[in-house]
């Protein structure tokens, strides 16, 4: 492979595809969570944003606890089938969702959607990583972005019939349905030319613990997950509250506001497939500071739009720049501060890194989401929306303080031998850390 020519087979474009349905599936909550309120009874406006919040909440943490058993699961399965399977749980879970009649019932199916997911979001990234242990840098962030793909999906077509009238219950049902259906990708039988590169050698439960001993003594991780948990707080929360938020302040119709969160998805689509094509890992610290730092002032402004403050020909116009500009700067927090914490610990499994950098990242999905609905019912979304800026204040804190300030003093590998450092412990494996 040249340096710059990507090269994609069938597990690539599986992966593609469980990113983009593992989005959809998460996306699709908040875009229907107005509709929901109002016929399951906890209306948003009326003092139902807390409830809403702890919807995803609740599902994160379930994703907490499939991300601290996925290791194993993948270990005895193999990553193919654990993700064949793990879609099949998602969708399941997700199409349950459309049946229920009240509040406490969408609980149980949003922790049996979550645990799926859960599976998904510590298998995806290292089972991308495999098919290019050469270039994970390039190739996860690319992979990425099709989380932002499934964004545009959901909003153009969910948000779309929901606006044409079809009720929540049967375009969600029908997200559950091909969510479940992307398993054939993975379990669909191999061409025995062109296998999965599951590792040789399964890994055993003793394993498993002797690795994350190894993870848990390293400081660099838990500095790492910190900056893992607060980006995915600004990066969730200001994807799961766009809707509401345009909808309710802009007091705009369902389609309008879904569009919102497309713009999102556009931004962090072209934010992850930028950096991706130009990530190196001497780069990783660059985007990631610039980005954080570049974010604050666009989410502060956000937060201080409203109606009658511009005319609504130049109002919503500068709203959806916002918002693009929000997702492009957004877009690297979660697969370039992973790649970054894999990269400067080589002698760590690189899969049970990725598995414990998201199962620390993913409570920021779920605790920020639940503060800003608090923080909603009590000085309106507006307010909340400041939350935003905030975890990116922190964010960027973090990144300084890792890739600058212990940088100086010898704590991290020197950028100008990281290129080479990296390349010999890709092209020259530990024997330890090859497992699934």
């Amino acid at each position: 492979m040249t340096h710059r020519n990507l090269q994609l087979g069938r597990y690539d474009y599986a992966g593609f595809s469980a990113f983009t349905m593992y989005s959809v599936c998460s996306l699709a909550i908040p875009l229907m969570i107005v509709a929901m309120g109002n016929s399951l009874n906890f209306p948003l406006d009326q003092g139902g944003m807390a409830a809403g919040g702890a919807l995803h909440a609740t599902r994160s943490i379930f994703m907490v606890a499939a991300l601290l058993v996925c290791g194993m699961i993948s270990a005895r399965l193999g990553k193919r089938l654990t993700m064949g399977y793990t879609m099949i749980l998602v969708g399941t879970g997700i199409m349950l969702c459309a049946f229920t009649s009240a509040y406490w019932m969408l609980l149980p199916c949003l922790m049996l959607a979550g645990f799926g997911e859960g599976i998904c979001e510590g298998i995806l990234t290292p089972f991308v990583q495999d098919l290019h242990p050469k270039a994970p840098e390039r190739y996860v962030n690319i992979a990425h972005s099709f989380w932002s793909v499934g964004i545009c999906l959901v909003v153009i077509v969910a948000g779309g019939l929901l606006t044409l009238g079809v009720n929540w219950r049967i375009v969600l049902g029908a997200i559950g349905f091909l969510t479940g259906f992307v398993s054939v990708l993975f379990l669909w039988r191999e061409n025995p030319r062109h296998k999965y590169p599951e590792a040789a050698v399964k890994t055993s439960p003793r394993d498993v613990w002797h690795y994350t001993q190894e993870i848990a003594r390293e400081p660099r991780f838990w500095i790492c997950s910190a900056a893992m948990f607060f980006g995915a707080g600004a990066e969730f929360g200001l994807t799961f509250w766009a809707t509401a938020y345009i909808e309710l302040t802009f007091h705009t119709s369902a389609w309008v506001a879904s569009l919102g969160t497309g713009v999102i998805a556009i931004g962090m689509f072209f934010g992850r497939a930028g950096f991706g094509y130009i990530a190196r890992p001497h780069t990783l610290r660059y985007i990631l500071l610039s980005a954080g730092l570049g974010t604050i002032p666009v989410t502060v402004l956000l937060a201080f739009l409203h109606p009658g403050l511009l005319p609504d020909w130049l109002l919503f116009p500068l709203l959806f720049l916002l918002l693009l500009l929000a997702g492009i700067g957004i877009a690297p927090f979660w697969p370039t501060t992973q790649i970054y914490g894999v990269i400067t610990l080589p002698r760590c499994n690189s899969t049970m890194l990725y598995v414990y950098y998201s199962a620390l990242g993913i409570p920021g999905c779920g605790f920020f989401s639940w503060l800003m609905g608090v923080t909603g019912d009590h000085f309106g979304l507006k307010g909340a929306i400041l939350v935003v800026p905030a975890c990116l204040i922190v964010f960027s804190a973090i990144i300084y303080w890792e890739c600058w300030i212990r940088q100086k003093k010898g704590s991290i590998l020197h950028e100008e031998t990281n290129d080479r450092t990296v390349a010999k412990i890709q092209s020259q494996p530990d024997p330890k850390c090859d497992v699934d």
